[in-house]
């Protein structure tokens, strides 16, 4: 029986603003000293008065100017608040979005949007004295931000869970583009929580289950693939009357998810308008063509503008949108070269042989994007083998040299002379007989293992192109 997965997302990323949502408290929920950036209105004082953070509704502001299609609710807004008691919510409540969120619909990375809204995050637990718990309020007040997408149904379980992780990887470089939140999952600034469901029936979805706090793209993926076997084995078992909406974890080291709780509806929390917040109008606090005029570059425009301009590999288009520092220097390179097949040897340049560098040397510096143009230059025009170009390179991560006048220096520049090469290739070809006979009986790669030895046999200065053309012509007489 083939059996279809439906799966909704919501994601919870930290903003990266200098104080907390409704209070001048500092925004730091790493600090490791307990309780240190905490107020009476963080902590729920009576008589205390939340003031909105107006850059953190800035930032979400920005987040739906990217998303395409999306609404900006500049008209009217509010804050609610949603009641639920946990030991970390020190008022009983969470200041939260319902009716009226700051963004939305629109479309991202594959997944139609419902919402996007701004709400408090709550405290942090430490549940490591044994008999009992303390709590830590760095963290309460935080700004979070929220995004709710609509449930996509897919043909098959690993695309659900491909699909779902993509989404995630692209809203964190964008969130990070945008420079609106760090979002780095292992530290708790973004998670992911998946909606998912299991159904035989293509147009018709099965009991929905939430695995909250996912904080890894790979624990996204596993989460999602044990959940919806679970729930096809149920199928096939005839047990699938039990399976009841509720709330699950990731258990990281057992690889499988658990029961929490059983999942609130939107009546369970009481939603209602926050008394002590104004109701808001965007349009009257933001200029939104302003705000988008500013806007980044989004990963998206970036591969495509990187696509049509530069004409490089996909694979190295990926290199540079997750290195910004990369990507600035091959685009600093770029300015000063003038065709995309230099443009093509700078990436190769850079996401193979300097990559490399730097993953045995994490302290290898950038080249000097002049130096290293030349360098491109010189390659690109014969005037060095693609061996002397990677073994300059090398030392252009440690010290500022000029490529030219290191070639010369050390008699480094490539050969065109074919006096000089004949009696060398003359040589090569009577000490190997068995590879000019396999390249004279058709087998016209044989004769590629030649030029390595002419490489060799000139340091590296031959002219590759020169030297397979001559062993060509005189391996055939």
């Amino acid at each position: 029986m083939k059996f279809y997965p439906t799966i909704g997302i919501e994601v919870h990323a930290e903003m990266a603003t200098k104080s907390k949502m409704f209070c001048s408290c500092k925004n730091d929920p790493h600090e490791k000293t307990p309780n240190t950036n905490i107020c009476p209105i963080c902590m729920a004082h009576p008589g205390a008065l939340p003031v909105p953070n107006k850059e953190a509704i800035l930032n979400i502001v920005k987040v739906g100017l990217a998303f395409e299609g999306a609404t900006i609710s500049e008209d009217f807004s509010e804050f609610d608040r949603k009641n639920y008691f946990y030991p970390d919510i020190p008022k009983g409540y969470q200041i939260s979005q319902y009716k009226f969120p700051f963004v939305v619909g629109g479309e991202f990375a594959g997944f139609s949007i419902t919402r996007v809204h701004l709400e408090e995050d709550t405290a942090t637990s430490k549940h490591d004295r044994g008999d009992y718990s303390l709590i830590d309020f760095n963290r309460a007040g935080v700004p979070l931000m929220e995004l709710v997408t609509e449930a996509n149904t897919y043909e098959d379980f690993q695309e659900a869970a491909s699909a779902t992780s993509y989404f995630a990887r692209e809203l964190q470089l964008l969130l990070r583009y945008l420079g609106v939140s760090n979002a780095n999952m292992e530290k708790g600034e973004m998670r992911v929580e998946a909606n998912i469901s299991v159904s035989p029936d293509k147009d018709k979805w099965g009991t929905k289950v939430e695995v909250k706090n996912l904080n890894s793209f790979k624990s996204v993926e596993k989460a999602i693939l044990f959940e919806l076997e679970r729930m096809k084995k149920m199928y096939e078992e005839g047990t699938e009357g039990n399976i009841v909406q509720e709330t699950r974890g990731w258990d990281e080291n057992k690889q499988s998810t658990f029961s929490q709780r059983s999942k609130e509806n939107a009546q369970d929390y009481r939603y209602f308008p926050d008394p002590d917040l104004p109701k808001m109008r965007l349009k009257d606090v933001f200029d939104m063509k302003d705000i988008k005029s500013t806007l980044t570059e989004t990963p998206d425009q970036k591969r495509n503008r990187f696509k049509e301009v530069y004409g490089i590999k996909d694979e190295d288009i990926e290199s540079y949108i997750y290195d910004l520092d990369l990507c600035s220097f091959f685009e600093d390179t770029c300015n000063l070269l003038d065709k995309k097949e230099e443009y093509k040897i700078a990436s190769n340049l850079i996401t193979s042989d300097f990559a490399g560098i730097r993953k045995s040397n994490p302290e290898a510096k950038i080249p000097n994007k002049d130096n290293f143009a030349e360098l491109v230059k010189m390659f690109y025009e014969d005037k060095i083998t693609s061996r002397v170009a990677k073994d300059i390179l090398a030392i252009m991560t440690k010290e500022d040299i000029s490529p030219l006048d290191y070639a010369k220096d050390n008699n480094l520049l490539q050969s065109n002379n074919q006096e000089e090469l004949i009696p060398i290739i003359e040589k090569i070809i009577i000490e190997n007989t068995q590879v000019v006979e396999s390249y004279k009986s058709g087998k016209e790669n044989a004769i590629m293992a030649l030029v390595g030895q002419v490489m060799k046999a000139t340091n590296g200065k031959a002219n590759p192109k020169i030297a397979l053309e001559l062993l060509k012509e005189y391996a055939s007489k």
